[in-house]
């Protein structure tokens, strides 16, 4: 157990962080956004990131895979065309930054678009098939003709529109000496379609227009499957801006005045309200409040803000009016090195190259060699083009990775339902497997082993006009710890005490008169009480000693049992919050948790996950605060609760729905199981080929039969892949 020394919440511009940060004079007017829409890959982000960095003028650039954005850091010389003009010649497309690009609407045009073109294949595959009975029912001459005609009709052009995604893809990278998935199947298609239609002309007995079809609309399965678990995934840097405040009231000698954040400049004086965020990192000048951080911090009691005291942007003003002279505003505050801190570990963490591209790298360049190498050999052997080219079609076919285009996306779609019926929402397509490699797991305190709001303890054991002075003198304060003895003192059926002259002293308490006597509720210091171990506000009646109400944070439903299964199953258990010691130090006591760490900064939580990660270890992060979205974004993988601030649950990849825990483990087992499946299927896919691809070889196998065949596995993968239902 170790404990970290507290410090400002702007000590969370870790050393990369730093780095741009010192950089914001010069630097800025060098940085270029430039808009990615195309890329998918961590194959993606390693290209673009080469071609940059090799660019002349650059001296730095960093992809993010789930914004689609590069950022480039570089001199005068360089222009954002010339980086796009780059980025095209080795062939993604590339444009200046367009926010309009990161929308959700954007993402839900191009999930429309796929799926519109999945039905109109859907349409055409059963339209073909119908007419394909006939053939196979033993239509012969001029009536076979004329059922191949008509389905030519119909799949020729429904295969140009709905297979638009694939061929768009694959000449995008044959155009720039590039392989990649969507090239054998653009062949197969292409090659299918062509030699269907020949032998049409030349009236021969078989066409394969069903089997292209068929093939167009499983592949576009597969990827609007894929599409859909990308579609909520956003950025968790981007959230940060919900807490940014966009206006200040600036003292200026004729008073008040209401002026953009970004036209502050370091000495300015501005005035912040009670129950107003602070838009700017500062000193307080005049004033005293409390001041909830716990976004920034995760610690769960306000702190007292006097003049001297540091304020920082997106802490919340709790109790008292205060004038701040400002000391960092805009690009140059703790939330904004916050939002660096987090967009570095996203761009770490999209690096991941799942099990799909993994095996995608070595199966197209094998595909198109093996059918060249059949389509070559059999003309030399037979010298027949025609015979050659159907035999090369059937290897295409017949390898053609439709089975490992939906291996992953099916199995993801069944394991990600069964979690959701247990809580669970999985938001990146790579979760799961992530989540079955984890070795440690590392927790956040307030909000995520506990439900984050204090509750009374030992309420009863004071007298009723203790509790009834108490509760008239809470239900004057906004202090989290005054309004949770109002909803316990209100739910046990205490009435308030009729009190006078009621003020509240803003960082201490509330005062007022009961029956001529002077009351007061709040600190232990103002009362002339000694604060011990445990969080309570304190009440004095007259001259009588102080008594304290305590409180405690509840355990989160399940936190008990979650922790105890994740350690049965072997797995690491820390605790990390920003909470003080003897808080901590408690809810780990409770839950059997050997290794914890108490007052970390946002940063200290990200240095410690990667840290982490450096010595061997795939982290699973669990947290629901601003100060844990840089460690939720720096993890391995990570959860965030529903109740979650909005930048914790964006930055995480699973999100638990509901408030108990207790399932944490078994979402753990499900994943293993998911990947298990998955190699399953891969290994179904490979038996399949090395059956069906020695067959297809040797000239055995039309490519009507190889069509079938590769249905069928695709069929066997996706029954295996429901069995986690």
């Amino acid at each position: 157990m170790s404990a970290s020394v507290s410090a400002c919440p702007a000590c969370v511009a870790a050393p990369a962080a730093e780095e741009l940060a010192s950089r914001a004079a010069g630097a800025s007017a060098g940085e270029h956004l430039i808009s990615l829409p195309t890329i998918h890959c961590a194959a993606c982000i390693s290209a673009v990131e080469r071609t940059l960095t090799a660019t002349p003028g650059v001296r730095s650039a960093r992809v993010n895979l789930t914004l689609k954005r590069a950022t480039v850091d570089a001199d005068g010389t360089v222009t954002t065309d010339a980086l796009i003009s780059r980025l095209n010649g080795i062939g993604y497309e590339a444009y200046e930054l367009d926010p309009g690009q990161l929308t959700e609407a954007g993402a839900s045009r191009a999930a429309r678009d796929l799926l519109m073109r999945m039905g109109v294949a859907f349409f055409g595959m059963m339209n073909v098939m119908l007419l394909s009975v006939a053939v196979w029912s033993g239509a012969e001459d001029a009536t076979r003709d004329m059922f191949h005609w008509i389905s030519a009709m119909i799949a020729l052009p429904i295969i140009a529109f709905s297979g638009r995604p694939f061929f768009a893809s694959a000449f995008g990278a044959l155009r720039v000496g590039r392989l990649n998935m969507d090239v054998p199947i653009t062949l197969a298609l292409l090659l299918t379609a062509g030699m269907s239609l020949y032998e049409t002309a030349m009236s021969g007995e078989h066409a394969y227009f069903d089997a292209a079809v068929s093939l167009t609309f499983f592949l576009l399965t597969g990827r609007y499957l894929d599409m859909r678990t990308r579609a909520v995934a956003r950025s968790a840097a981007q959230e940060l801006t919900a807490l940014e405040v966009p206006r200040a009231q600036r003292l200026a000698a004729s008073g008040d005045e209401v002026v953009l954040v970004a036209d502050l400049r370091a000495g300015d004086l501005i005035r912040v309200l009670p129950g107003a965020r602070m838009p700017v990192d500062g000193v307080v000048e005049t004033g005293s409040s409390e001041i909830d951080r716990s976004i920034l911090t995760g610690e769960t009691l306000p702190v007292l803000a006097a003049t001297g005291g540091t304020v920082h942007a997106g802490e919340l003003n709790l109790t008292g009016m205060l004038i701040v002279r400002v000391t960092a505003a805009g690009r140059d505050t703790s939330l904004h090195r916050v939002a660096d801190l987090v967009a570095m570990a996203e761009t770490a963490r999209n690096r991941y190259t799942s099990l799909a591209d993994r095996a995608a790298g070595l199966y197209a360049p094998g595909v198109h060699i093996l059918s060249f190498l059949a389509g070559v050999g059999w003309y030399l052997w037979t010298g027949d083009a025609r015979l050659a080219l159907n035999i090369a079609a059937a290897v295409l076919i017949i390898t053609c990775p439709c089975a490992l285009g939906l291996a992953v996306p099916a199995v993801v779609t069944a394991a990600s339902g069964r979690l959701f019926r247990k809580g669970f929402l999985i938001k990146d397509p790579t979760a799961l497997e992530r989540l079955a490699e984890v070795d440690t797991v590392v927790f956040d305190k307030t909000g995520t082993l506990t439900m984050g709001a204090p509750v009374p303890t030992g309420l009863e054991a004071h007298g009723r006009d203790e509790i009834a002075v108490a509760l008239a003198l809470a239900e004057g304060s906004a202090h989290p710890l005054a309004q949770a003895l109002v909803r316990a003192a209100r739910a046990g059926g205490y009435r308030p005490a009729r009190l006078e002259d009621l003020s509240e002293v803003p960082g201490y308490g509330i005062a007022a008169r009961w029956n001529g006597t002077e009351v007061r509720l709040g600190r232990a210091a103002w009362l002339g009480a000694e604060a011990g171990p445990e969080t309570a506000t304190w009440l004095r009646i007259g001259a009588a000693a102080p008594v304290a109400f305590t409180f405690t944070d509840a355990l989160r439903p399940g936190a008990v049992e979650a922790v105890a299964g994740l350690r049965a199953r072997g797995l690491d258990v820390l605790l990390l919050s920003g909470d003080t010691d003897p808080a901590v130090a408690a809810v780990a006591r409770s839950l059997g948790i050997a290794e914890w760490q108490a007052n970390c900064l946002p940063a200290t939580k990200a240095e410690r996950v990667q840290a982490l990660a450096e010595a061997g270890h795939r982290v699973l992060m669990v947290g629901d605060g601003l100060n844990d979205t840089a460690a939720l974004s720096a993890a391995h993988v990570s959860i965030a609760p529903a109740s979650a601030l909005d930048a914790a649950r964006v930055a995480s990849d699973i999100v638990l729905t509901g408030k108990d825990l207790s399932a944490l483990p078994d979402a753990v087992v499900t994943s293993r199981r998911a990947v298990r499946r998955i190699r399953e299927n891969f290994a179904i896919s490979s038996v399949y080929n090395l059956l069906a691809v020695p067959v297809a070889v040797a000239g055995f196998c039309s490519p009507l039969v190889a069509a079938l065949a590769m249905s069928l596995s695709s069929i066997t993968v996706g029954l295996n892949s429901i069995r986690l239902r």
